[in-house]
This record gives C-alpha cells, structure tokens and sequence, in this order.
C-alpha cells in the first residue's frame, strides 16, 4: 500500500525546476553575492570539522573547531562575502567542500549549492510553494537541509520532502507528505527537520487521521528511494523540534519531541526504536496553552538522561530511563525554559538563555544534578546611549570556545563558570530582528544569517561567512 502511495505521489506533485544539473558544475557568481576578500589560510594544525546538519557536528551546538581568531578587530571579523538571501529561518550546512543553504526566493523553496569560501554557486533547485503564515512571520522554511554522504535532504514549509543529489542539484525522489498524511497548516507552518541514520530518513512527520484524531506522528523513509519503512501513530503532531538519534542504555533510540495545533493542546518526547518503529515511551510534556509550540531539540546529558524544554508554562525537565527505556523525571524547572535554542552542557551544568519573548529573557546557568538555577544574568548593558542585551541568543561552543549571537546581531565570546559569565570581547555585526539560526562554524569560518532588513545599513536578509581562522 506504501509503495503504491508512493508512486501515485510522484505522478501528481507539481513541476519543479534546477539549474546545472546533470554533472558536477564549476562555481560561479550570480546576483546578490559580494565578495569581499580571500580568507586567511587554515592555520597548521587547526582542527576541523563538517556541519552537516544545523546543530552541528554532534547535534548539540559544540563543534571541534580549533585555531580561531583571537582577538576580534573593532568592526568585528572579516567579512570574505554575503548574499542577499529569501524568506525563512535555515541554517547553512555543509560537507564535502559544499555549502547548502535552504530559503524561500520569488516564491519558491529554493535549495543552492555555494562554494563556502567565495560563495559562488554550483547549482539551485526550486520548487513553488503557496504558503502565507497566519501569524505575519516569514513564509519561509523553518527547518535547514542536511547532508549525508552525496545527498541532500530537505523538508520545505508545506511537507514537501525532498531528496537532491550533492554534486549535480538533480532530484532523486521527493514525497508530498500533507497529501500523504492530512498534514494540517499548524501554527506556522511546518517545521522539523529531518534525521538521517543508517538507511533511512526519520521525520516527525504530524499527520491526522481524516477524522481529525490520531495519525502517522513520526515515519521513517528508505533514504534511496524515499519508501515508507514504518510509521508511528499518534495524537500529537509534530513540533518544531527536531528528531534525533542518540545511544541511551546502550541502544540506538530515537527522540522526538512532537507537539502540534491541538485543542486541547498535547505533545511530549517519544521514543522509539529507529529501526522498528517501536515506541518504547511517551512523555507528555506541553503547556496548556493552545498557542504554545515546542521547539528545542532534545539534549542528551549523558547515557541515560535526557534534557528537554519548552517556554509557555512548564520550563525545562530532566528524564532519566530505566533498562527498558521507560522514562521517570528527575526534576522540573520552571525558570529554565528555553525557547529554541540548545543549551551548552559544560562541566556539570547547563547554560542558555531562558524566557519566552525578549523582555523577559534572562541567561541562566543550571546544576544538572540537582535542576537548581545557579545564577541569572540578564546581559544587559549601555552601549551608544541606550540599553542592549543578547535576548534569546544562541550558544555555539567550539572547542574550549564560547560563543554566543544575540537575537538582534550582537556576537560576543563568554567565559561561563558556575560563578558566573564573563563576556571576553563583544561586537555588533548588525542590527536586525528575528535573528534566530545558530550560526555554523566550518574549516575556520563563521556564517551568521539574519532574516530581516539590517536597521543600520538597510541591508536586507543576509547570509554572511566571516574569517575567523586565526594565525
């Protein structure tokens, strides 16, 4: 029935349209990109790393990246170059000498491939879309690409799935998942990324029954051919959080954070079995408030715990599970509710910045052990005769190196201790809001993206790689 579902699909999906495909393409300039200068060379010795995915490396905001820029120049980092970009809020990823990047252009999902040292581009694919969000956000994709080997995956706003190859751009399957499963709008759009493991692509996937109650919550596709291996039946939706795979107890489990547009409102962490489909636990974990989303991908704290957060009404809490994978809390903390963003786990305690909206954002550093709030910082300061602050900011480790980019374009490098935050050096690079993608850090350069007009220059939305190898 899947594979019959399947074909049917591909018959009546809409025309799509790349460029350069067929064979491997040099790079080359286009509109909206400025170059602005070679980096310096990869120090000797320097560590690297691919981000292949948008938390990077390891799922978890920290790359191994060694031998970056000390001490930053008053204007900030070298710009090497920046394209003016579309609609949305991806992060770039990147692996095999390639950057992709995944936004909404002229109204279009639109995937392209860059050179990530000069920008320029090898291929684009795209794909019309009909989406408006109803709340006035962008129309955009929430989620990023991700790469695995030669290939490409992308989950555009309306669950259109899409499998490209890396080199050429050329399509090799795509799945119309709301055809597929009656997925609804939800609240902005639709927003998970994918998870690759082994074979197969597993995606929260939030369909419903035609009846409106349960339907396929999470499935996993053969990641060749786009086929149905399982599927997961459930009442709650998907989030905008994202799947992944981790070892806890010693087996490969799958966590999924799946919370949809329900009344009353549901969601909570599932897990399951990767291979089967098995669900070996169900944790409710969502505030009662019917406009709530769960965005924070789960943080695995070591073997057996599991971090996971949301900012409406019950804040953060930690799982710990037993040898048949059934989960108990260990504590809740309401004050240590992150929005979307990963909080870093360093020496024993977490750090981020928790608060539902920008007012009321404070960053907080927390004991694992006990859930207990060790100190608050609410990062404001007095710069250019008025109050700044980082609001929701991103943590981006690398190496012995803390990194953080405030939501309005302020990117500064922290000490963080259980005594407290020490900011070593800030800049301002821009300053624009909704400034919400995790910056990537790959082979000693930083891509920061900013998905509004720039209130300073008037620059529009922006994909910016800075130079930040050092000597």
């Amino acid at each position: 029935m899947h594979a019959l579902k399947f074909l049917t699909r591909f018959a009546v999906l809409g025309l799509v349209s790349f460029y350069d495909s067929g064979c491997a393409q040099e790079a080359k300039p286009f509109a909206g990109l400025t170059f602005h200068a070679a980096p310096k060379a990869l120090p000797a010795g320097a560590i690297t790393a691919d981000w292949p995915h948008f938390l990077g490396p390891k799922h978890d905001a920290t790359t191994s990246e060694t031998k970056l820029l000390g001490v930053w120049p008053a204007g900030g980092p070298k710009k090497i170059w920046e394209l003016t970009t579309g609609e949305g809020y991806a992060c770039p990823v990147f692996s095999a000498g390639r950057l992709v990047y995944f936004h909404r252009v002229d109204g279009k999902e639109t995937v392209d491939c860059l050179d990530p040292e000069t920008g320029r581009r090898f291929w684009r694919f795209d794909t019309p879309v009909a989406y408006q969000d109803r709340y006035g956000f962008s129309p955009g994709p929430r989620s990023s690409a991700v790469i695995d080997g030669d290939r490409i995956y992308v989950a555009g706003v309306t669950a259109l799935l899409h499998c490209l190859d890396l080199k050429t751009g050329k399509l090799l399957w795509r799945r119309d998942l709301t055809a597929d499963y009656q997925i609804p709008q939800y609240f902005f759009g639709y927003g998970p990324t994918p998870f690759v493991w082994k074979d197969r692509v597993i995606v929260n996937v939030g369909g419903k029954a035609r009846d409106g109650t349960s339907g396929t919550c999470v499935a996993a596709f053969d990641k060749l051919t786009g086929k149905t291996l399982w599927e997961v039946e459930d009442t709650w939706g998907a989030s905008y959080a994202s799947p992944i795979v981790s070892t806890i107890r010693g087996r490969e489990v799958a966590l999924v954070i799946a919370a949809g547009d329900s009344r009353p409102s549901a969601g909570g962490l599932l897990t399951i079995d990767p291979q089967t489909g098995k669900v070996y636990d169900r944790f409710p974990w969502r505030a009662k408030v019917f406009e709530s989303v769960i965005a924070g991908t789960p943080l695995v704290v070591d073997s057996t715990r599991v971090y996971i957060s949301e900012t409406y009404e019950k804040g953060g809490t930690l799982l710990e599970f037993d040898e048949n994978l059934k989960s108990k809390q260990l504590w809740t903390q309401r004050g240590f509710g992150l929005h979307w963003m990963m909080p870093l786990q360093i020496d024993g305690h977490l750090y981020g910045f928790a608060g539902r909206n920008p007012p009321d954002t404070e960053f907080k550093c927390l004991e694992v052990a006990t859930g207990k709030i060790v100190w608050s910082d609410d990062t404001r300061f007095q710069e250019s005769g008025r109050t700044q602050s980082f609001f929701r900011a991103s943590l981006l480790q690398a190496g012995e190196r803390i990194f953080c980019l405030g939501e309005d374009g302020l990117l500064a490098e922290f000490a963080l201790t259980p005594k407290g935050t020490v900011t070593k050096q800030r800049v301002r690079l821009f300053q624009a809001a909704s400034t919400w993608t995790l910056p990537a850090l790959h082979r000693g350069l930083l891509y920061v993206v900013h998905n509004e007009r720039d209130a300073l220059s008037g620059a529009p939305a922006r994909l910016i790689c800075y130079d930040f190898r050092g000597e």
